[in-house]
C-alpha cells in the first residue's frame, strides 16, 4: 500500500512464508521508504505492544521478533495477544546535533505510523471499511493498537494525532499513554507491579521489605520510570550500588531514610542523572563515577560492600562486581541483558553492547531479583538462578502492570466512544472521567500482579510431586502447536524425570511460562465457544471496568466491541490463577472435554459454592506457608466440584443453567449434612480441620474449605434426585450409605490422596476415583424406582445381596491392611466393584 508518496507498506501472512524463525507471527507489516524502514509483528488478530526506535540497521526484525516472543507471554493477563514494532531511521544527522537528530527520528516515526495505518481496515458506524487503493487478500482486520517503547516514550500523542487525522475508529485509543490517558511513570505502575513480586519473594523468606533493612544493587537511575519509582517504594532500602549508561553510583553503607529522601528529590528533578546526587548524603567511601573513566578507585568500604579485594577496577569490571554483590535484592530498571546462564554464549544472548558487562547467573549472590526491565536476564539465566536457590519470576510476570494498564485504557476508551457519539459525554467530561478513574485502574492492574505471583507460589509449593502433571501440560501444548519447548527454554521429558527423581520440581521462571501459555490456551478455547455469552459472566464484564464507568454507562460496557474477548480473558485468568496451571488440562483429558467446557464448570462451581468469598479471605492473608497450604486445600475441593459438574453434565455445559438446576438441591443437602455424612468422610474432614487449625487458620475460612469437601457429589446427587423424583437428602443418604457399606468412601479418599508417578497413572487413578462415585449413582438409579426412598432401597439391596457386598468389602479390606495404596490397586478395586454391582 502506498502511504502518500513517502513510503510503501506490505502486509504478510507470516505463516505462509517458509523458513521464518519461531515464533511465526499471525501478520506482519514491512514499511520501506528512503528515510526509514520498519516492521510490525502481531501474534493474533487482536494484539498490542510497543513500537521502538531501533538502532539495529541490519537485523531490526530479529530484535522485534525477540520482543514479540516476550510480549506474547506478558499479554496473557490482558485481552490482546502480543505485538511489537520497530523502525530504523536511515538518514539521521549526527547525534551531537540533538535537536536535528530528534526531529528526523520523530518524522521517521510519523512516516512509519502513517504507513501502518495506510493498509489497516477502519470501522465506520460499526461496518468494516477497507483502505482505499489497496489490494486486500485477507479478511476484515481493523484492530491495530500500538504503545510506547524504547525511544518512543513521548510519542503516543503523535500516533493518536495521526489516527484522528485519518479518522481511524480507535481515535486516541490507538496509542495508549498519551496526554489523555494513563501516564505510567506518574502512576509508577510498572514498578509497583514488579514490587509486588519482590514483596512476595521476601515475605516468603520471612523478611518484610517495607520495614526491615534491605541491601539493594540495581541497573538504572532515578530519572527512569521503573528504577526511579521502584527505589521509592520502601524507605527501608539501602541502595549500595547502581549503574546506568552514564554513571556508576556507590554508597556502601547508606542511611536508609536519608538516601530515600535524596532519591525522591532526584526523581522529581527533570532529566536527572546520578551526577546530580548530593554527595554529602553518601556514606563514607562512596562515590559517583563516569563510565568514561579508564579506572575507578574503590574504597575499603566499597570493597567490603561488593565483597571484592581490588582497589581499582575498569568500569565494565566494576559493573560485573556490582551484579555479583552479596546484597539482598538486584533491581533491574534499565535497558540491556546483563545476566545469562553459564552454558550460554554472548552470541546466544544477542546484546553485543553489554557483552563486557554480563555475568553468569550461577555466580550471583543476591537473594531476590526484581525484573522491572525487559530482557535483563535470559530465560536460561533465570532458571539457573532459581535452581541455585534464588527467588525470581520472569520479566513478563514482574513488569506486566504497564501493558495491563494500557489495555485497561484502550478498553475504557472504546467503551466511552458509545456515550461520546451519542452526545452523552462531552470531551471535557470524558477527559475528567478518565483521570478520575486512575487509582481504580491501578488497583485492578495490581490485583492481577498479586494473583499471578500467588499462583506461582502455589504451583512452586507442589514441588517434585507435580512434575508429571506439568510434563503432561507441556506435551499437550506442544501437540496443539501452542508451545515450542526449545524456544521457551523448558526441559525435555528426560530432564523432567531426572528432576523429579532428585526431588526437585519446576522453578518459578519455568512455571511462569506454563502459567502464561495455559491462560492463552484457555482464552482461545473460550473465545471460540458459547461460554462468553453466559449471563453469569456479566458481573465479570462489568468488574473489568472501573466502578464509575460501570455505574454511569453500563450499556456501553455490555455492548463493547471486545465483550467476548474481555470476559474470556477474565475467566481464563481466574481459572488458571485459582485452580492452577495443570488442573484445566487434567480435567479436560480425564473427562474427554475441551478447555472451554472445563472453564464453564469452573464458572458454575464458583457461583454454586461462593468461592469468591473464600478466595478473598485467602488473598487477604499474609504471604507464607499458611496461605499456600490453604490455597492448596481449597484447590483440592474445587477440583472435586468441577469434576462432579463435568461428570454430571458432560460436554453440555451452560454454567448459568447448571447453577439454576443444582443450587436448590445443594442447599437442601447442606442443611442436612449432619445426618448424611458417614464416619469415613466425617473423619477425613475432622483431620483436615485439625491440621489447618494447628497452622493458625481462622475457623470461618476452614469451614468454607470443609464445605467444598463435605459437599463432594452434591451436584450429581441433585441431578439424580430430579431424575428419579426423590428428595436430594434421600439420595445423599443413599450415596453415603453405599459408600460406607461397601468401603467406597475409603477407596475414593485414597485415590484423591495419591500422587501419580506419570500422566498415564494419573488417568488410571482419575478413572478409579470417578468409578467409586459413579457406581453408587448407577446402583441407586437401578434399585430406587421413582417416588421411593433411595436410602431405604440401598439398605434393602445390601441385605438382599450379601455376596456382592462381601466381594467388594473383602477386596477393600485386603487393600486397607496391605502395603501402600497404588494405582493398580485402585483400578482393581474399581473393577471388582463394577463387576459385583453390575455397573
Amino acid at each position: 500500500a502506498p502511504s502518500g508518496r513517502e513510503a510503501l507498506a506490505f502486509k504478510f501472512d507470516s505463516k505462509g512464508i517458509p523458513g521464518l524463525p519461531a515464533p511465526v507471527p499471525y501478520r506482519e507489516i514491512f514499511v520501506y521508504s528512503p528515510r526509514v524502514e520498519g516492521i510490525h509483528l502481531r501474534a493474533g488478530p487482536i494484539a498490542r505492544g510497543g513500537l521502538r526506535w531501533s538502532d539495529r540497521r541490519d537485523d531490526f526484525r530479529t530484535e522485534v521478533l525477540g520482543l514479540l516472543k516476550a510480549q506474547i507471554v506478558k499479554n496473557a493477563v490482558i485481552v490482546p495477544t502480543g505485538s511489537k514494532g520497530g523502525f530504523y531511521p536511515k538518514a539521521l544527522p549526527p547525534a551531537s546535533d540533538r535537536a536535528a537528530w530528534l526531529a528526523e527520528g520523530t518524522e521517521c516515526y510519523r512516516i512509519y505510523i502513517r504507513a501502518l495505518l495506510s493498509l489497516t481496515d477502519n470501522l465506520v458506524d460499526g461496518a468494516v471499511v477497507p483502505p482505499a487503493d489497496v489490494i486486500r487478500h485477507d479478511g476484515d482486520d481493523p484492530y491495530l493498537v500500538v504503545a510506547a517503547d524504547k525511544g518512543t516514550a513521548t510519542f503516543s500523542d503523535i500516533a493518536n494525532g495521526l489516527a484522528i487525522e485519518r479518522d481511524f475508529w480507535l481515535g486516541d485509543a490507538f496509542a495508549s499513554g498519551g496526554s489523555v490517558g494513563y501516564d505510567h511513570k506518574a502512576m509508577g505502575i510498572t514498578a509497583r507491579g514488579a514490587w509486588i513480586s519482590v514483596e512476595r519473594h521476601f515475605a516468603e523468606l520471612g523478611h518484610d521489605i517495607a520495614t526491615e533493612p534491605t541491601r539493594v544493587v540495581g541497573v538504572g537511575d532515578m530519572s527512569g520510570d521503573v528504577f526511579g519509582n521502584g527505589m521509592l517504594l520502601s524507605n527501608a532500602l539501602e541502595l549500595i550500588a547502581a549503574f546506568d549508561h552514564r554513571h556508576i553510583f556507590l554508597d556502601p553503607n547508606p542511611d536508609a531514610r536519608t538516601s530515600h529522601t535524596e532519591r525522591g528529590r532526584m526523581f522529581a528533578l527533570p532529566r536527572s542523572s546520578w551526577d546530580d546526587y548530593d554527595r554529602t548524603v553518601l556514606s563514607e567511601g562512596g562515590g559517583i563515577f563516569a563510565r568514561t573513566q579508564k579506572s575507578i578507585p574503590l574504597s575499603p568500604q566499597i570493597q567490603a560492600a561488593l565483597g571484592i579485594e581490588a582497589q581499582a577496577l575498569a568500569p565494565s569490571d566494576l559493573i560485573r562486581a556490582i551484579l555479583h554483590a552479596p546484597a539482598d535484592l538486584l533491581w533491574f530498571g534499565g535497558i540491556g541483558t546483563y545476566v545469562k546462564a553459564e552454558d550460554e554464549s554472548s552470541e546466544d544472548v544477542g546484546d553485543r553492547a553489554n557483552d563486557a558487562n554480563r555475568v553468569d547467573a550461577e555466580a550471583l549472590r543476591v537473594k531476590v531479583i526484581g525484573e522491572g526491565a525487559n530482557l535483563a536476564i535470559t530465560q536460561a539465566g533465570r532458571v539457573a538462578f532459581a535452581r541455585a536457590g534464588g527467588r525470581i519470576n520472569t520479566d513478563f510476570i514482574d513488569n506486566s502492570a504497564g501493558v495491563d494498564t494500557s489495555d485497561h485504557e484502550v478498553n475504557i476508551k472504546i467503551a466511552l466512544q458509545t456515550p461520546a457519539r451519542a452526545g452523552q459525554l462531552p470531551e471535557a467530561d470524558r477527559i475528567a472521567l478518565l483521570a478520575s478513574m486512575t487509582h481504580e485502574v491501578a488497583d485492578h492492574v495490581l490485583d492481577d500482579n498479586r494473583r499471578q505471583t500467588l499462583a506461582l507460589s502455589v504451583a512452586e509449593r507442589e514441588g517434585a510431586a507435580a512434575v508429571p502433571a506439568y510434563e503432561r501440560v507441556i506435551q499437550t501444548l506442544e501437540d496443539a502447536k501452542r508451545l515450542d519447548r526449545r524456544v521457551e527454554g523448558l526441559p525435555t521429558d528426560d530432564l523432567l524425570a531426572q528432576r523429579a527423581q532428585a526431588g526437585h520440581g519446576l522453578v518459578r521462571p519455568e512455571l511462569a511460562v506454563l502459567l502464561a501459555h495455559a491462560k492463552m490456551a484457555v482464552y482461545e478455547a473460550l473465545v471460540a465457544s458459547h461460554v462468553p455469552g453466559d449471563p453469569l459472566l456479566e458481573a465479570d464484564l462489568l468488574a473489568a471496568f472501573p466502578a464509575p464507568l460501570a455505574s454511569r454507562f453500563p450499556d456501553a460496557i455490555r455492548t463493547h466491541r471486545l465483550r467476548r474477548e474481555i470476559v474470556s480473558t477474565a475467566l481464563a485468568n481466574a481459572l488458571v490463577n485459582r485452580a492452577g496451571i495443570a488442573l484445566p488440562f487434567q480435567l479436560a483429558e480425564e473427562h474427554g472435554v475441551g478447555l472451554a467446557c472445563v472453564a464453564a464448570a469452573f464458572l458454575a462451581a464458583r457461583q454454586l459454592f461462593d468461592l469468591d468469598t473464600l478466595w478473598s479471605a485467602l488473598d487477604a492473608l499474609p504471604p507464607g506457608q499458611l496461605q499456600l497450604r490453604l490455597y492448596a486445600e481449597a484447590t483440592d475441593g474445587l477440583r472435586l466440584q468441577m469434576a462432579d459438574i463435568l461428570g454430571t453434565y458432560h460436554g453440555d455445559l451452560s454454567p448459568s443453567r447448571v447453577v439454576d438446576l443444582a443450587r436448590p438441591g445443594i442447599a437442601r443437602i447442606e442443611a442436612d449434612l449432619a445426618t448424611i455424612l458417614r464416619p469415613e468422610p466425617r473423619a477425613a474432614i475432622g483431620r483436615l480441620r485439625e491440621s489447618l487449625a494447628k497452622l493458625g487458620a481462622d475457623a470461618q475460612t476452614v469451614q468454607r474449605i470443609e464445605r467444598l469437601t463435605a459437599l463432594d457429589g452434591a451436584v450429581a446427587t441433585a441431578d439424580l434426585a430430579a431424575t428419579i423424583n426423590a428428595s436430594e437428602v434421600q439420595v445423599a443418604r443413599a450415596y453415603s450409605a453405599i459408600g460406607q457399606t461397601l468401603g467406597l468412601d475409603w477407596a475414593k479418599g485414597r485415590a484423591a490422596a495419591l500422587n501419580p508417578a506419570d500422566p498415564w497413572e494419573r488417568l488410571v487413578v482419575a478413572t478409579a476415583e470417578r468409578d467409586f462415585e459413579q457406581l453408587r449413582f448407577d446402583l441407586i438409579r437401578r434399585i430406587a424406582p421413582p417416588g421411593t426412598d433411595p436410602a431405604l432401597a440401598a439398605d434393602a439391596w445390601a441385605r438382599a445381596h450379601p455376596e456382592c457386598v462381601a466381594r467388594v468389602t473383602g477386596t477393600i479390606a485386603r487393600a486397607r491392611h496391605g502395603a501402600a495404596t497404588t494405582a493398580p490397586m485402585l483400578a482393581h478395586i474399581a473393577a471388582q466393584a463394577r463387576a459385583a454391582l453390575g455397573g
